[in-house]
């Protein structure tokens, strides 16, 4: 059984006293920047092969999860950029974002009765920004930002599912809450989960979001593997220019 590790909301107001090191953001081109978190990552999967999460024999296998549901990816761009710019990059995010908006707020206005909205959310480069925030904490990319908030001030949960491994699940809540995002839950991969492939982990954890009872009427990510697999109404596909972002 792969395990999958979940950092709950609660562990916000924990976090919360904790104040990470800042690290200065530089002029080192993208390029270089790119080269760090390559490495970075090696050390992050290298750490993470050190924390197996095993699972108990007695565990209660979860609940089968709803049929997926047909979602329609929305772009803004697909043209690949040679170095993709910050100020192109806001541009082509707020061209998505600004067609998901009005959506949110016509659906989650037509919630029904009793009714558990959820949006799912992937990390880098779709709710941080991952290759242009060279810092830590990462700031939010706003356009995704301004959407998140308006559907939790709605009360509609905000679930992140990210490749990310677990080892740097703590920190990472402890960002998203500091960058003004409310979870109500952060799926982060656990050590088995490092080998599988990325579209269906992903996939399987919205279908564990919808077994507790939501209805995920957004999910928002810059990539494919974040998109496919349905399990929500609608899909929102954020710039990565042929993979050139994460």
């Amino acid at each position: 059984m792969l395990a999958t590790t979940l950092v709950p909301s609660g562990i916000r107001a924990g976090m919360r006293g904790i104040q990470p090191p800042m690290t200065e953001q530089t002029g080192q081109t993208r390029q270089s920047r790119r080269t760090w978190k390559q490495a970075a990552g090696t050390v992050a999967v290298t750490a993470a092969a050190l924390a197996v999460t095993v699972t108990p024999a007695g565990a209660a296998t979860p609940a089968a999860p709803a049929a997926p549901v047909a979602a329609t990816p929305t772009s803004a761009t697909t043209a690949a950029a040679a170095d993709v710019d910050y100020d192109t990059w806001q541009r082509d995010c707020r061209a998505v974002m600004d067609a998901a908006l009005p959506y949110l707020k016509e659906r989650i206005g037509d919630a029904r009765p009793g009714e558990k909205q959820a949006i799912v959310l992937d990390i880098d480069n779709t709710s941080l920004e991952t290759d242009f925030g060279f810092s830590y904490p990462q700031p939010a990319n706003r356009p995704v930002l301004e959407a998140a908030q308006y559907a939790q001030e709605h009360g509609v949960a905000l679930f992140f599912v990210t490749a990310r491994p677990g080892i740097i699940g703590l920190p990472t809540e402890w960002n998203l809450d500091h960058a003004g995002y409310e979870s109500s839950g952060l799926y982060v991969r656990g050590f088995l989960d490092l080998f599988r492939n990325v579209a269906e982990y992903k996939t399987e954890q919205r279908a564990k979001i919808e077994s507790k009872g939501y209805t995920i009427i957004a999910n928002i990510g810059n990539s494919a593997t974040d998109l496919s697999g349905g399990h929500a109404e609608k899909a929102f596909k954020l710039p990565d220019y042929d993979g050139q972002l994460s």
